[in-house]
């Protein structure tokens, strides 16, 4: 193919793209995200709330871009500039799986993205850590996807569409008669029966983009990016702040920790029983209700990914009077965003 070619085929393209996205997004956003694109990379930045993203915002670190600050798409905004000098694009998603997994999709499908950041706070799922401390997972894992088994059928009972691949009993059960109150009462010969039963724990369809068309795998533990979880190695010395205010301050300085497994649903964990039950069935330490769906998004797009979260609360083990994110959720903001600013700090990335 000759210059002419060349150029002929840039300029189909550039039409095609005007005339596929025309009707969706406007002209001038189609322009002004060309014009991003143009500068090389960038680092996406997903945080989930306004309380999350408020340290970043506040940061001397963050500079706006000098033109194209802003720019707003189906009800997001993204945030265009450099930390650290180094390119982002970055976006609040929201609460839940549903609004950071599209606002991900979004973000890479708009931008040149050549690697994806999440953090926020977390609920505290291992006793050994405690509030203030920032975590850094290898594996996430969304633990809201269920097959709720019919009353009378066990463990040993296939479920329905299993035989077609559909669910599967790998990942284990929630047993809910094994938390009745009176289960071990001895007035009672035998435990008693739970109308809810059990729910199985089920693995993601995802659909990689280099892969078969339409043909699913599975994924349960999502792996974060080697390189990534590697240069976490080096945050474990970040400065974190132990104190809310002048009389309320943490038993000790928090720390950074990169852990083995993190979980994400829908659901915001208050309850020291379920809280038990991941830790031990899962051996996770952060919960949140966003993670998964970013890590999934990325895995399938093959987008290097790393979350940082830090503990805001014990999810229901600590205290029966409220539970601790009240007081703790703009330390535990403060300090995520920090160990995030180290982190992006060690980035290497491309023109």
């Amino acid at each position: 193919m000759g210059l002419l070619g060349l150029l002929y085929g840039v300029v189909v393209l550039g039409i095609m793209m005007i005339y596929v996205y025309g009707s969706v997004i406007p002209e001038a956003t189609w322009k002004e995200i060309m014009n991003v694109n143009k500068e090389g990379t960038y680092i996406g930045i997903v945080v989930p709330n306004a309380f999350e993203l408020k340290p970043l915002l506040q940061s001397p670190s963050f500079v706006p871009h000098h033109k194209f600050p802003n720019l707003d798409f189906a009800e997001k905004r993204f945030r265009i500039g450099e930390l650290e000098k180094k390119r982002v694009v970055v976006v609040m998603s929201g609460l839940s799986m549903l609004n950071s997994g599209l606002s991900t999709q979004l973000l890479l499908t708009l931008f040149n993205v050549e690697g994806v950041l999440h953090y926020g706070i977390a609920g505290n799922l291992n006793p050994n850590l405690q509030i203030g401390d920032v975590t850094i997972p290898k594996y996430w894992a969304h633990t809201g996807l269920w097959n709720w088994q019919r009353f009378g059928d066990g463990p040993n009972d296939e479920l329905a569409l299993e035989v077609n691949g559909d669910y599967s009993r790998k990942y284990g059960y929630l047993k809910f008669s094994n938390y009745n109150n009176y289960t071990k009462d001895s007035n009672y010969s035998k435990p008693v029966r739970n109308l809810l039963n059990n729910v199985w724990y089920q693995a993601e369809e995802i659909f990689p983009v280099n892969g078969v068309p339409e043909v699913r795998q599975h994924a349960f533990w999502v792996p974060v990016h080697k390189k990534y979880y590697q240069i976490a190695k080096q945050l474990k010395n970040v400065k974190l702040s132990g104190c809310v205010n002048t009389t309320t301050c943490l038993p000790r300085n928090p720390s950074v920790v990169r852990v083995k497994k993190g979980i994400t649903a829908n659901v915001f964990v208050d309850n020291q029983a379920y809280r038990e039950f991941l830790n031990s069935k899962f051996g996770a330490t952060p919960v949140d209700m966003e993670t998964a769906a970013v890590a999934l998004v990325c895995f399938q797009q093959r987008i290097p990914f790393i979350a940082i979260r830090a503990l805001s609360d014990l999810a229901g083990g600590g205290s029966a009077l409220s539970n601790e994110a009240a007081l703790f959720t703009s330390l535990a903001s403060q300090n995520a965003f920090d160990v995030l600013l180290s982190f992006i700090s060690l980035l290497k990335i491309n023109s």
